[in-house]
């Protein structure tokens, strides 16, 4: 692992901070103290920045003959209900004495003196996330399949973890669970933009009126698609491990069946930015109808009412969209290349989600 100097983001003390514009995302020495009194060894540390962190920042570390995971919120400000990393490593906790595949946590800060804003580490998993390029030891028929396939078979078995009683019942209130998202993502709009759109308060509106009746509740991962899995090393595919539990819950599973298969990049369909795998578009891979099927047969839901979730989908990907798009016009995300997207990006998101709509008027 190459470690880089970067006079913004990563700063070798919290003296070397000093004069800068904004505060740094990681304070090597800082950490290194952190992980040393939690009993992870001694060393200098390594770090690496993994994806592009829109949301929260993720770092692979390596330090005292151990490979980690750090995660943290993005540069203040933001709401204090956000990016919540005490109940993002409980999920995590709680989710794992449940059999489900998260990384095991190994340590939780929230000493402001380390890196200003509370995290935690976690094993690393060996593995691939598949974004923009399949695993070579995948890379043919029955291993492009076999990624849709394990997809699907990871968010059925996740939806089948009991929910009814102990540490898992806590996660959160599935009671009125639909209704919540759709006020709170409708509400957001006017806190996250400058810009309006008559479709915002019509989508807002439908998505009201026409609310199915949730069958049944399960655990809700709440971003669940293809590039928030590590896949195992090697054939067939496997997935080893679920990530980015930010925004889990219990409510109704198929919103992210909905969510998954409107990221669900296939040809022939207009992207949108919430296609962040786009090598699904290629050959091999499962039609979207094949993986709904495979879930059915799982859980046999009425399935009818799928694009009213993959217009939620859309909905709540364009108000989180637009706050980032907000963000990188306020100057508090310098250098981001994903935010200028956004000008066109979060109409097109309302438009998919329109499309969606009329597919179940139709």
């Amino acid at each position: 692992m190459n470690v880089r100097p970067d006079g913004v983001e990563v700063v070798a003390s919290w003296a070397d901070a000093a004069g800068l514009d904004r505060p740094p995302l990681l304070v090597v020495d800082a950490v290194e103290g952190y992980l040393h009194a939690a009993g992870l060894g001694q060393g200098d540390l390594a770090w690496e920045r993994i994806g592009e962190g829109h949301s929260n920042v993720t770092y692979a570390i390596s330090y005292g003959g151990h490979d980690l995971v750090l995660r943290r919120g993005p540069r203040p400000p933001h709401p204090p209900s956000t990016h919540d990393m005490a109940r993002e490593a409980r999920v995590q906790r709680v989710l794992a004495s449940a059999g489900v595949p998260v990384p095991a946590i190994v340590g939780e800060c929230d000493d402001p003196a380390v890196l200003g804003v509370p995290f935690y580490v976690m094993a690393r998993i060996d593995g691939d996330v598949v974004t923009d390029a399949v695993p070579p030891a995948l890379d043919d028929a029955d291993g492009r399949r076999g990624i849709g396939f394990a997809a699907v078979d990871a968010l059925a078995a996740l939806h089948a973890v009991p929910v009814d009683e102990g540490e898992v019942a806590a996660l959160g209130r599935p009671d009125g669970y639909l209704a919540r998202q759709v006020g709170r993502f409708a509400a957001l709009w006017e806190v996250n933009s400058r810009r309006s759109f008559p479709s915002v308060a019509e989508l807002a509106a439908w998505l009201g009126e026409r609310m199915p009746e949730t069958q049944r509740a399960s655990v809700v991962h709440g971003d669940f698609r293809i590039g928030n899995l590590m896949y195992a090393p090697g054939a067939p595919a496997r997935v080893a491990a679920i990530l980015d539990w930010e925004m889990a819950t219990l409510g109704d599973p198929l919103a992210d069946l909905g969510y998954f298969t409107a990221t669900y990049a296939r040809p022939g369909v207009r992207p949108t930015p919430l296609e962040l795998t786009t090598v699904t578009r290629l050959d091999g891979f499962p039609e979207t109808s094949e993986l709904v099927d495979r879930y059915a047969a799982r859980h046999p839901l009425d399935l009818s009412f799928l694009p009213w979730y993959e217009a939620l989908a859309f909905f709540k990907a364009a108000v989180f969209c637009e706050a980032l798009y907000t963000r990188w016009l306020d100057g508090q995300r310098p250098g981001d290349t994903f935010g200028p997207t956004l000008e066109e990006g979060v109409p097109r998101l309302l438009e998919a989600a329109q499309e969606r709509a009329a597919a179940l008027a139709g």
